[in-house]
């Protein structure tokens, strides 16, 4: 059995926010929801997040699904947060302790620090730093084995010269929890109860301390301050465009790259600089897509050219397409095969048939367009009144003339061609021309205003 307790009371003072400090984000989700995401990954039991600061904020982004919170009304230490979880925990399970602000840990090395907990032993997450200041230093005796933490400002001059430092991640039975947090004290200069301390009482009981790492540093780093919080959005970044590129996709610059969500790329596609991706986005293959573009919760075809500056949320696009430059397809756009979507266009809840074309400077909304249908410059369907919406509905082979304004509800028929600047208020039936502008008259003599 495993239960994960994750500490995320505090208050963050240092990131000036009301907000509280585990809810800010790295790659668009909270730090606190990439440790339980991280803990589900590893099939636990029972996830308790011990809260304090904003706990009903806590609660309200994280949600309660196979989730319990623990109140810590006050903030005197680790470990005594963690004693705040002991009611909650299973008599025979093995506990490990997570901490909400330290985002970037990784399942992998989770497994193995929880493989190395038995009947006499525990085990705890070291690091070594080439600057451990701050950090509780991990003492170990002349055969190697660990036999206390001292924390960082209780260290003496020769203990401060150790590399090797506490991360504040264990793994613990829960019935030696269970026996050892009530036994802590806070004599020491922080006035805290330290969960470190545990270290010391389990080796009095003749235990051992197994220790394992992390592949790479920052996994166990934390967050503090927005300077922090900028350094590990970047070491998540590069690390998403790295496993991006060992799949094949091109990146211009991985560097100016950002995904924060799921992106899955087929074979062959390229991305330019300053792209974000959010949400859950999928790639066909042979797609390329233009620098400085916003692509979320969006299905790509294969063979589909996306330009610069396009916005896509919520939207299908079909094999073959393009989209863009300056392009926005809404929510529940969709984009059949070779269908064009070019600048200053917004497609809105609608269907671009195959092979239909709508070029520049229009807006599609509440509307279903059949195959080679052709929409001129300035075209935009009149779906609101103000209180509801209503529907255009436009047949195969149409020719919308530019600067035309569709009223719906309509319906313009097959191979149906409709005047440039015209305002369309009635059905059309196939084949026929409609012209719904007033005739123009041309006034001789005219004299422009001047100016007094």
């Amino acid at each position: 059995m495993l239960d994960v307790v994750i500490l995320a009371a505090g208050k963050g003072t240092r990131m000036c926010s009301n907000k509280p400090k585990v809810l800010h984000t790295i790659a668009g989700k909270p730090f606190l929801q990439h440790v339980v995401d991280r803990s589900r990954e590893l099939d636990a039991d029972n996830i308790h997040i011990v809260v304090g600061h904003g706990a009903d904020s806590v609660r309200a982004e994280i949600g309660s699904e196979n989730i319990s919170y623990v109140q810590q009304t006050e903030q005197l230490g680790t470990g005594h947060a963690v004693k705040q979880a002991l009611p909650q925990l299973q008599a025979d399970s093995t506990v490990l302790i997570l901490y909400g602000d330290v985002p970037l840990i990784k399942s992998e090395t989770l497994k193995n620090l929880v493989s190395q907990v038995g009947e006499k032993s525990l085990g705890l997450l070291t690091v070594n730093l080439d600057n451990p200041s701050g950090y509780g230093r991990i003492i170990r005796d002349q055969d190697g084995s660990v036999v206390s933490i001292i924390e960082h400002k209780d260290a003496n001059l020769e203990q401060q010269k150790v590399k090797e430092v506490n991360t504040g991640v264990m793994a613990v039975r829960s019935q030696d929890l269970q026996r050892w947090l009530p036994q802590l004290n806070n004599n020491n200069v922080q006035k805290e109860y330290l969960l470190p301390d545990i270290i010391a009482m389990a080796k009095a009981e003749g235990m051992s301390i197994e220790t394992a790492q992390p592949a790479e540093e920052s996994e166990v780093l934390g967050v503090n301050n927005r300077l922090q919080q900028a350094e590990l959005e970047r070491i998540y970044q590069v690390n998403m465009a790295k496993d991006l590129l060992a799949q094949g996709l091109t990146l211009l610059d991985p560097a100016r790259f950002d995904c924060r969500g799921t992106l899955k790329v087929g074979k062959d596609c390229l991305v330019d600089i300053n792209c974000v991706f959010e949400g859950d986005v999928t790639l066909g293959d042979n797609v390329k897509i233009g620098p400085n573009c916003h692509i979320s919760d969006a299905v790509i075809g294969d063979d589909v050219e996306i330009k610069s500056h396009t916005v896509i949320e919520n939207a299908q696009v079909g094999n073959n397409a393009t989209v863009g430059p300056f392009a926005r397809l809404r929510p529940q756009a969709e984009l059949n095969e070779g269908a064009k979507i070019g600048n200053f266009v917004e497609i809105k809840k609608a269907v671009i048939g195959k092979g239909s074309k709508v070029s520049h400077l229009s807006y599609i909304g509440d509307a279903e367009i059949g195959s080679d249908v052709n929409i001129g410059a300035g075209t935009i369907t009149c779906n609101y009144d103000g209180v509801n919406k209503f529907k255009t509905k436009i047949s195969d082979g149409v020719f919308v003339g530019s600067n035309t304004a569709l009223v719906a509800p309509i319906n313009l028929g097959e191979n149906v061609t409709v005047g440039a600047g015209s305002v369309v208020t009635v059905d059309v039936k196939d084949n026929d021309l409609a012209v719904a502008r007033t005739r123009q008259r041309n006034i001789s003599g005219w004299k422009r205003p001047v100016k007094k």
